[in-house]
């Protein structure tokens, strides 16, 4: 038995030799790998996440589109107050109420030629 005892007494002592070489490993290569896999996490986040470069380009276009309609509904607008200012009562354009006036009341004069316009092809 004896021979029994001290063989396994040494397979032991082996089994622990190997786990601590392993437990070393473990220990060296766990810290490394933690780091890596919290580094990819910020790394993509910082790519594709909600705060990230893609949605970044995203809403640079958002912003250049909402400023080109920025830009069309203010020269509407100034085109309408031009319009405006020319039928205010210290300065009535009587050309242009008139204009305004047949239009809305869709009439004409006798001697007038009309000419159809699309609705694409508005005058005003």
């Amino acid at each position: 038995m004896d021979s029994l005892g001290t063989t396994s007494s040494h397979g032991v002592i082996a089994l622990m030799a190997l786990l601590s070489i392993f437990k070393r490993i473990l220990k060296g290569v766990l810290v490394p790998a933690v780091f890596l896999a919290v580094s990819g996490y910020f790394a993509w986040h910082a790519v594709h996440g909600e705060r990230g470069l893609m949605a970044r380009d995203k809403r640079q276009g958002d912003i250049v589109a909402a400023r080109a309609a920025l830009q069309q509904a203010e020269a509407e607008r100034d085109a309408m107050e031009r319009r405006v200012t020319g039928l205010r009562g210290d300065r009535l354009d009587r050309d242009q109420l008139e204009e305004r006036a047949r239009s809305l009341l869709n009439m004409v004069g006798r001697d007038e030629v009309i000419v159809p316009y699309g609705p694409e092809r508005r005058l005003y």
